[in-house]
C-alpha cells in the first residue's frame, strides 16, 4: 500500500468531520462525539482545517490546521493535530500529510510550520526530524480552575 495514491481530503461536511473522530480521540483522549462537529465548527471560525486520508475501510490519518500570524515567529501553519491509525502507521500517510501541510503553508506565503507534540511520542518525532524539522522548544501549559 501506498499513501502517495490516496487523495487528501478537506473535511468539509458534518459526516466528514464525524467519520475523523475515532481517529483523533486516540490523540485527544477527552473528546467525545456529542458536541465534536460543533467543537469543529467553532474552530473553524477560527481559521481551522481538518484533512484526512481515507479508503474504503475508513480514516487512516488525519490533521487539524490553522494558519496564524504570531510575534515570535511570523505567519505560519500551525499544525494543531496529526495522527495516523496506529496499524496503517509505517505506510507514509503522515509524511504524506505533512508534505501536503508544507505546500499550504507555502501557497499562503507562511514563513514556518509548527507543532507541538507529546514528549513520549518518540516516532513522531523521527517523521517530523527527517522531514526536516527541528526541536527548538518546549511548550508549558496551565489548566485553569
Amino acid at each position: 500500500m501506498n499513501a502517495t495514491v490516496y487523495e487528501i481530503k478537506h473535511a468539509q461536511s458534518d459526516e466528514e468531520i464525524k467519520g475523523c473522530l475515532d481517529l483523533l480521540k486516540l490523540l485527544r483522549l477527552h473528546l467525545e462525539e456529542d458536541g465534536f462537529v460543533e467543537k469543529v465548527r467553532r474552530q473553524e471560525e477560527e481559521g481551522y482545517k481538518l484533512i484526512f486520508i481515507a479508503d474504503d475501510e475508513g480514516v487512516k490519518s488525519v490533521a487539524g490546521y490553522r494558519i496564524a500570524n504570531f510575534l515570535a515567529w511570523g505567519k505560519i501553519l500551525y499544525v494543531d493535530d496529526l495522527i495516523t491509525l496506529p496499524e496503517a502507521r509505517g505506510i507514509g500517510f503522515g509524511t504524506h500529510l505533512l508534505k501536503w501541510l508544507k505546500g499550504e503553508a507555502k501557497k499562503n506565503a507562511c514563513d514556518g510550520i509548527h507543532l507541538d507534540t507529546g514528549i513520549e511520542k518518540d516516532d513522531a518525532h523521527r517523521l517530523y526530524l527527517n522531514l526536516g524539522m527541528k526541536i527548538d522548544g518546549l511548550h508549558l501549559s496551565m489548566t485553569l480552575d
